[in-house]
């Protein structure tokens, strides 16, 4: 079981400059092996985006906000993660979201309630509030967007993909439109 956090405060990159916009996201990483396993497999389907974004499951999609607002927002994320307890995620099978949208995910099996209330409590802040398209579904994409064959291939492959870990933290990534979604910090549950 991986149950340390990889990173324990990691700022690369430095600060943005207080004028700009930044896009954050906020995510459970996918620990190793799987994460590279399943970021992998994303590219191998001819997905484009697995070169900029690796396995995850999504707690705050992609959001853009005043730089100014990102100490505020890190202090929210990390009072989420104090009043909230590390959990056991289990990941287990495929599933689609097709027809609606031309994406295939590994199924989250067990840690659905814990990352629906992180999800709902980090959305919570005036700053990272914003309107869904659809109802929140924790999952890992494993392709979007490519051709049908593709979708199905990856869909069958990962059938009986299981991994189960211990998510001790999430984790504040930022994107600066040129290049892959880069960790800013983790935000350790349970304090």
């Amino acid at each position: 079981m991986a149950g340390e956090v990889a990173r324990s405060v990691d700022r690369r990159g430095g600060a943005p400059a207080a004028g700009d916009l930044i896009q954050i996201g906020v995510a459970v990483d996918i620990p190793q092996p799987w994460g590279a396993q399943l970021t992998r497999r994303r590219a191998e389907a001819g997905d484009p985006q697995a070169a900029d974004i690796p396995a995850h499951v999504t707690l705050l999609g992609p959001t853009e906000l005043p730089a100014a607002a990102l100490p505020a927002v890190e202090r929210h994320l990390a009072e989420v993660a104090a009043a909230h307890l590390p959990f056991t995620l289990h990941l287990r099978g495929t599933g689609t979201f097709r027809p609606v949208t031309q994406v295939v995910f590994v199924a989250v099996a067990a840690g659905i309630s814990e990352c629906e209330l992180l999800a709902a409590a980090i959305s919570a802040a005036p700053e990272l509030h914003r309107e869904a398209r659809f109802p929140y579904h924790p999952h890992v994409t494993v392709a979007q967007d490519v051709a049908p064959e593709a979708l199905d291939k990856v869909y069958e492959d990962l059938a009986d993909f299981s991994a189960m870990f211990d998510v001790a933290a999430f984790t504040l990534f930022l994107h600066s439109g040129q290049a892959r979604w880069q960790p800013r910090r983790d935000f350790r549950l349970g304090g």
